[in-house]
């Protein structure tokens, strides 16, 4: 077991994770975080490096613990002025091109950026994991998944500043359970299609997650000009806490770069379903389905809605639709009249 407590090495330097107890001969179980590992601060960061803790290539991993994982992010936020800002700053556990990864039990706070990012990986479990950063940081996502397919995420606690799960470009089959998000962005799809770029995402599947105070709940996001599909998602069994914008397809995202311009291709989202969302809205849109005037969004289906005002709102909630096409219950709360055929 490799234990190891305390902050990393100065000046960007390295442990050798042998000398903590670590063998690799594929039998030892040295995979377990105990105690806790602190990033170096963003001076003694080391120049040019723009990850901390990295995996790639290893297939098998199984990282558990109850240990503690601190990125030190209050090193790096305050540099973050503007968005081409923000890039340069590390996440805090990186799995590039793992097979069969397990994740659990552990936590991750005041990631510099993303907690967790997960790119052409296939087949893994994140569980019972904690990520802790204040929701003022910029671009903190907890989890991001990129190019990877049959990832399951379960029964995580989820507080950012950012997206509580991130599904980019080239994911499929992926499935989370028992996620409680907030305060954050939401679980979003996307963003899809950037610089007139190819997005696929299909077979995503949120059931059974909670989202308090976040500024969306389910969200599709994309990028006007882009090309590629968004289908078979869904989201059901929702529970929301005065959650902003419960419901969300933004076809017309462009990432405070606006005015956005509309063009005549998108990426095409089509089969996504909205079934049995329960609680509170912060906003007076509980459902926005913002979709390309020239491509429109095609099979959208609502089913089980009960979205009511915050307590402490004096208006009514309602939706809006742009080119949305699909079918809406009659007993749904809001209505969604503008969903036909």
């Amino acid at each position: 077991m490799v234990m190891v407590e305390g902050r990393s090495p100065p000046n960007g330097g390295n442990f050798n994770v042998v000398d903590f107890g670590a063998v690799g001969d594929g039998v030892t179980d040295d995979s377990e975080v105990s105690g806790k590992i602190i990033a170096p601060d963003r001076e003694n960061f080391g120049s040019g490096t723009k990850f901390w803790l990295t995996f790639t290539s290893v297939n098998g991993l199984i990282l558990s613990g109850d240990g503690d994982v601190d990125g030190y992010g209050s090193s790096w936020w305050g540099s973050c002025n503007k968005e081409s800002d923000c890039f340069g700053r590390p996440p805090v556990l990186t799995f590039n091109s793992c097979n069969n990864l397990q994740v659990s039990g552990v936590s991750i706070t005041n990631a510099p950026r993303n907690h967790i990012s997960i790119t052409n990986c296939a087949t893994v479990t994140i569980s019972n994991i904690k990520i802790i950063t204040p929701d003022t940081t910029p671009n903190t996502d907890g989890i991001d998944i990129a190019q990877s397919t049959r990832i399951q995420i379960q029964h995580s606690d989820i507080q950012t500043g950012d997206d509580c799960i991130a599904i980019n470009t080239g994911c499929s089959y992926i499935n989370v359970t028992g996620v409680n998000c907030g305060p954050g962005h939401g679980i979003s799809i996307g963003s899809l299609g950037e610089n007139q770029s190819e997005g696929t995402v299909e077979e995503v599947h949120v059931v059974g997650c909670t989202f308090t105070g976040t500024q969306n709940a389910a969200r599709i996001k994309t990028w006007q000009g882009g090309s590629g599909y968004a289908r078979k998602i869904s989201f059901e069994d929702i529970t929301l806490h005065e959650s902003m914008n419960p419901i969300f397809i933004d076809q017309y995202y462009c990432e405070g770069r606006g005015p956005c311009k509309n063009q005549t291709s998108a990426v095409a989202i089509s089969d996504i379903s909205f079934i049995g969302f329960t609680g509170t809205s912060a906003t007076e849109a509980a459902v926005q389905l913002d979709c390309s005037e020239s491509v429109g969004c095609t099979g959208i289906l609502l089913d089980r809605i009960n979205i009511t005002a915050s307590p402490n709102k004096k208006t009514e909630i309602y939706s809006t639709c742009i080119n949305a096409h699909g079918t809406s219950s009659d007993s749904n709360l809001p209505a969604v009249p503008c969903l036909l055929p």
